[in-house]
């Protein structure tokens, strides 16, 4: 799948392979330890909010990381 972002695209491909394989022979083995991927994740991450400012998509209201401050569950 493409990110939101055509620039995005291959940042996506390479951090979805770095967790792929941090996944499969890390984790499930009962290696949780590090982060190998974060780096990439964070260089993704400002492209794709890049991309959704340029192409003004309309955000408000999602939460991308955890929940929003101040709000509880039931609110």
């Amino acid at each position: 799948m493409n990110s939101v972002g055509e620039a995005c695209t291959e940042l996506k491909r390479e951090y979805d392979q770095c967790f792929n394989r941090w996944f499969a022979e890390k984790f499930l083995k009962g290696d949780s330890a590090g982060d190998p991927c974060g780096q990439l994740f964070k260089r993704y991450q400002l492209c794709v909010q890049k991309a959704i400012k340029e192409k003004d998509i309309p955000i408000e209201g999602l939460e991308f990381m955890g929940p929003s401050k101040g709000k509880t569950e039931n609110s």
